[in-house]
């Protein structure tokens, strides 16, 4: 699977971004794509995710400003990041996982940065 991530750049606090994400290679069995970040000094942490029946999930941090969704082929996905904060700054990963009996196969792409700025 491999994930190409485009969108990152700087923006004002309170402004807008969004990012996109296309997969490809063996995606059939993806059941989900969304987008991790890491801060400088930080964890990843969970930003949003969908699965291929449209259920999304998202950090805590975001909630009521960031949105995801895909195409109709869920091989692409968005990130609509509205009233961005400096704390938002950060590499954005998509990721792709692959749920199945045996575990989780989770994928990533390469990271676009997201810079807020005052």
């Amino acid at each position: 699977v491999q994930l190409q991530a485009s969108g990152g750049g700087l923006v004002q606090a309170g402004g807008s971004l969004r990012l996109s994400c296309t997969s490809s290679g063996s995606i059939d069995s993806i059941n989900e794509m969304g987008w991790y970040r890491q801060a400088p000094g930080k964890q990843r942490e969970l930003v949003a995710t969908i699965t291929t029946g449209g259920v999304t999930k998202y950090g805590d941090s975001v909630k009521g400003r960031f949105t995801i969704s895909s195409n109709n082929a869920k091989t692409t996905v968005y990130l609509r990041m509205t009233s961005l904060k400096l704390e938002d700054t950060a590499v954005y990963y998509c990721t792709a996982a692959d749920f199945h009996p045996r575990g989780i196969d989770r994928f990533w792409g390469q990271g676009t940065l997201v810079t807020v700025s005052s």
